[in-house]
């Protein structure tokens, strides 16, 4: 079974596929933590100079296969950490100067063709995926599809309360910039923007908690795949 899920950042598409994985027994993989980690890569090798993204270095890096991206189960809890040429970066690739990048590096139609091929690798051994363009590029045959949106403010604090309860600072300001920015650059760029999927469930999740988000997925999957949750 393939659930892609797809829709705006910050509306809360990780928790969600999480549980849903955990509660189905399938793989979940947050296809965005890989376009971070190829962010990170590239601002680590000094790739990216304000606007300007050295596209002809990163494409040879990738090439050549010094970027290498895997996942880490060694945490207390058992989940899919991603890492960096065997270095865990979770926690590296969640901060601002990732989040300022990681659109435009999305954008990029030779890190897209990257992604997409780890991604597709996954799908034979059942998963719930989640990005911005899973159900329309990357399973389209998805066997079921969402579409997650939630206001931008609420994104933003949302974003902020994630990072203050790290300990970290946060700017209510720049961050609902960056989620306006995000959202542009997502729905504006040249190769599979993000946009809704035909025959996606949209699920629009500004005022509903974690808990009634189960409820609603339990009714969407006994109606779509008469699946008890």
């Amino acid at each position: 079974m393939i659930i892609a899920i797809d829709g705006y950042s910050s509306t809360g598409k990780s928790t969600f596929a999480k549980l849903i994985a955990a509660r189905l027994g399938l793989i979940y993989l947050d296809s965005g933590a890989i376009y971070r980690t190829v962010t990170l890569f590239a601002l680590q090798s000094g790739y990216i100079t304000g606007n300007v993204i050295d596209n002809e270095a990163l494409k040879q890096d990738i090439d050549s296969g010094k970027v290498k991206i895997s996942y880490s189960m060694d945490n207390p809890e058992g989940r899919a950490e991603i890492c960096l040429n065997g270095v865990n970066v979770e926690s590296r690739i969640r901060l601002l100067d990732v989040s300022d990048n990681v659109s435009p590096i999305a954008t990029i139609p030779f890190v897209r063709n990257f992604v997409d091929s780890l991604l597709r690798g996954y799908g034979p051994q059942g998963v719930v995926m989640d990005g911005r363009d899973i159900g329309t590029a990357v399973f389209p045959e998805a066997d079921l599809k969402i579409f997650m949106v939630a206001d931008a403010k609420i994104r933003a604090q949302r974003r902020v309360d994630q990072l203050v309860a790290k300990g970290e600072k946060a700017d209510f300001d720049e961050i609902y910039r960056n989620v306006l920015e995000r959202d542009y650059i997502d729905s504006h760029r040249e190769m599979n923007p993000l946009r809704q999927a035909e025959d996606a469930v949209v699920l629009d999740n500004s005022y509903v908690s974690v808990e009634q988000q189960m409820i609603w997925i339990g009714w969407v999957l006994k109606a779509k795949l008469d699946i008890d949750f």
